[in-house]
């Protein structure tokens, strides 16, 4: 007995993987008979689908690693944040006059935030004056564009001013005075800023879901609202959601602005750096409070056009933060530190997601089961999940 007990402790995670691979085998031989008794155009209809929802699955997740590489913290608040922040853009979209009192001040204390990242003092000083005054007389502007013609236009600047505004407020607020302390208080407080963030767009907004009609223009640019293809091929041709599909091709263009200003400029390089090892990055003179501040900056701005986008694709409503906690199994999925893991995870959990509801109609088997029995699996054979860093600590 004391031998096989030695030997499983010494090959268990051997043995745990093993287990893992049969259970995944024997998974995808039950799955197989069922996947050869649909009809071809649902299996093509299911995957084009997964896969749209995937690419908004993926900026979700993409916002919820660039905070986890900054500063370690697994930020539960994400959900919340998109959900105001496509209320801000609904705001500011729906109205044709905003006021000059607001036009004014918001732009200014988000500039006065986003100067003043290096401590108070630093904003009295000529070249944070001028920026603060640029950043607020730009943003005035932009939101006090008259009438419907440019609705578009004055939302995204609200939205993105709001944002960076939010955004700020968390990370010099509620993180900052944090730092040094265990990162269980950090994760706490992020749970606190959620239902801090509930309560004021409830209170702001009220619990009505808004339909937010940012693609109803669609058809006057010659898209139609269901796009056919594959009568040929199928029994049925296979319709897409002209919505879904804009916001999918929306949602992989602002994940490649991200990698491209992550990749190729000073400023993600700086990111990166201080991702990296915090100690050593301000040893070298990089200003890492700045950098935890910009990192939290960027992440809002993620979450708020996930917001928007999936605000158009369905509407804005309480349940929009629950899908954010369905990106979760994206970013361990593809590794806490990996932006393309992100992709690949999100894409991955959407396609799950999209074929077990076929599988299963009328369950929550695709929604609430299986992203996190598919997680487990992965997890199970590599801990880090696809593209995670393996780390070694010293003690």
């Amino acid at each position: 007995m004391a031998t096989l007990t030695s030997t499983f402790t010494q090959h268990r995670r051997t043995l745990t993987r093993a287990a893992a691979i049969i259970v995944a085998v024997l998974l995808i031989l039950w799955l197989v008979p069922i996947l050869g008794g649909q009809r071809s155009y649902r299996l093509v209809q299911s995957l084009v689908t997964g896969l749209l929802v995937g690419g908004i699955y993926a900026l979700i997740a993409l916002g919820i690693v660039i905070i986890n590489k900054a500063s370690g913290v697994f930020n539960f608040a994400h959900g919340w944040l998109m959900l105001l922040g496509g209320l801000l853009f609904f705001s500011f979209f729906s109205t044709a006059n905003v006021s000059p009192a607001a036009a004014v001040g918001l732009p200014l204390i988000a500039g006065a935030l986003v100067f003043s990242t290096n401590g108070w003092r630093s904003l009295v000083t000529r070249r944070s004056l001028i920026g603060v005054g640029g950043m607020t007389l730009v943003g005035a502007a932009l939101l006090l564009l008259p009438g419907n013609d440019w609705q578009f236009l004055r939302a995204i600047a609200g939205a993105v001013i709001g944002g960076v505004l939010v955004g700020m407020v968390v990370e010099r607020f509620a993180i900052r005075p944090l730092i040094g302390q265990p990162l269980f208080a950090m994760v706490l407080m992020t749970l606190a800023a959620s239902e801090l963030l509930h309560g004021v767009t409830q209170l702001t907004w009220g619990s009505v879901e808004i339909p937010l009609q940012v693609f109803t223009g669609l058809p006057n640019l010659g898209i139609p609202a269901q796009i056919r293809f594959g009568e040929d091929l199928f029994e049925r041709a296979v319709n897409i959601r002209a919505d879904l599909l804009v916001a999918f091709l929306l949602a992989l263009a602002a994940f490649a602005v991200f990698v491209a200003f992550f990749q190729f400029t000073s400023a993600g390089l700086s990111m990166r750096a201080t991702a990296e090892n915090q100690k050593l990055a301000q040893s070298v003179g990089l200003r890492v409070r700045t950098i935890l501040a910009v990192a939290w900056a960027i992440a809002t701005l993620l979450a708020t056009v996930a917001g928007v986008l999936q605000g158009g694709a369905s509407s804005l409503s309480l349940n929009m933060p629950f899908l954010a906690l369905r990106a979760f199994p994206a970013v361990l999925l593809g590794g806490l530190e990996s932006v393309g893991g992100a992709l690949v995870g999100g894409i991955v959990i959407g396609l799950v997601q999209e074929m077990s509801n076929l599988l299963f109609p009328g369950t929550e088997a695709g929604t609430e089961l299986a992203p996190y029995l598919v997680l487990m699996v992965v997890l199970v054979i590599r801990p880090d999940g696809l593209f995670g860093q393996k780390r070694i600590e010293r003690i």
